[in-house]
């Protein structure tokens, strides 16, 4: 599999993930090839590029939740993108509260975990799809941590228009990588221009703005190495510097490689005082991670094989190692010294890279995936 980007697309290509459009409606399934007018739609779609199947490689598995979850990021981005540019334009709302609730309809009620998928992101959509992810992350974290409905609903709603100060920023700003010290200051500027925005429009929610302003200062205070209010915070503002912490780190980027789950997860768990450790909880319990079946890369530079989850310290499972079949118990550092995870092994197109036959080999009954079949070209 190869990213190619949009401007490189030639015919007879074929999709490795499926293109739907701001409807939901299936555009292009996995495994089509390209026609010509097939690259105009795709390229009058906006999109930066697409990832691309080598000439014999088999179509990546999807389960029926992977590709309801994709197609569910593609057209609640689109709602979300329409509805906060008109937040900007009018000062009103119209749409949000029908967005939240779809949202927490179809992420805010789950009874297990799913596979978090990152989409690649331009520097023109990323804040729509990251205020998009963060607002899911929220509605299922919320849920696991049982929150009462109404801070759920303040705190998803937060977490879908935390970011829209950055919208209104100079593109010289958002567009850049990294930004000086003074540049950085402006972006402040800007944030705390949309959270005064956010107290006009949702004025009957004054927690809307609370929880956007006490997790933007939370975060802050953990970049500058300044003490942390985290006490102070409202449990929305916990929740949100969590999820919206997680999906930065993780978020796919055309010019920048994303840290890894595992990378993201340290980095929450090593700063209890800006990360509330029963949120980050709620957020372990909420995606899958590290379990049975993925592929990782140790700090040795072994590969190993997830055997069973460890349910209290999710860093340290058991695996299987590629090398010599040793069956390794990370939570005994007695024997195992300071033998960690490094990384998770992924496709190209941010997929984890599973083996559950392999494990099914060691006498270990996992939960199958049901794969949807793609139709033969």
């Amino acid at each position: 599999m190869i990213f190619v980007q949009r401007e490189d697309l030639k015919i007879g290509m074929r999709l490795a993930r499926p293109i739907y459009n701001k409807n939901g409606v299936l555009l292009f399934e996995r495994n089509s090839k390209l026609t010509g007018q097939g690259i105009d739609s795709i390229k009058n779609f906006g999109l930066i590029g697409l990832f691309i199947l080598e000439p014999a490689e088999p179509v990546p598995p999807m389960t029926q939740a992977d590709i309801d979850f994709e197609r569910f990021q593609t057209m609640c981005v689109f709602s979300l993108q329409e509805e906060l540019d008109k937040i900007i334009q009018t000062k009103k709302s119209t749409k949000m509260q029908v967005i939240i609730s779809n949202v927490i309809k179809n992420y805010g009620h789950l009874d297990k975990k799913i596979n978090f998928i990152q989409n690649l992101r331009s520097k023109e959509d990323y804040i729509y799809k990251h205020s998009l992810n963060v607002a899911i992350l929220s509605a299922m974290i919320t849920h696991v941590m049982n929150l009462p409905v109404a801070e759920q609903l303040e705190t998803v709603h937060a977490a879908a228009v935390h970011d829209i100060g950055k919208l209104v920023a100079a593109k010289s700003l958002t567009e850049k990588d990294e930004l000086s010290e003074a540049e950085q200051e402006r972006m402040r500027a800007a944030e705390i221009a949309g959270f005064d925005l956010l107290e006009t429009v949702f004025s009957t929610s004054p927690n809307i703005k609370r929880i956007c302003a006490q997790a933007s200062k939370n975060l802050e205070n953990l970049e500058k190495g300044i003490t942390s209010e985290n006490m102070k915070m409202v449990i929305g503002a916990k929740v949100l510097s969590v999820a919206e912490t997680f999906d930065t780190m993780t978020a796919m980027r055309y010019n920048k490689e994303p840290s890894s789950e595992v990378a993201a997860l340290k980095h929450l768990l090593e700063h209890p005082d800006y990360f509330d450790p029963k949120v980050v909880k709620g957020l372990i319990d909420s995606i899958n991670i590290l379990g049975p079946g993925v592929s990782v890369e140790l700090n040795t530079g072994d590969k190993a094989l997830v055997l069973s989850a460890n349910p209290y310290n999710i860093l340290k499972p058991m695996v299987l190692s590629f090398r010599d079949n040793a069956i390794i118990d990370l939570d005994n550092e007695r024997m195992y010294g300071d033998l960690e995870i490094k990384d998770i092994m992924k496709t190209m197109d941010n997929r984890y890279i599973m083996d559950t036959d392999l494990l099914k080999k060691q006498g270990i009954e996992v939960e199958e995936p049901v794969y949807v079949e793609v139709p033969e070209e």
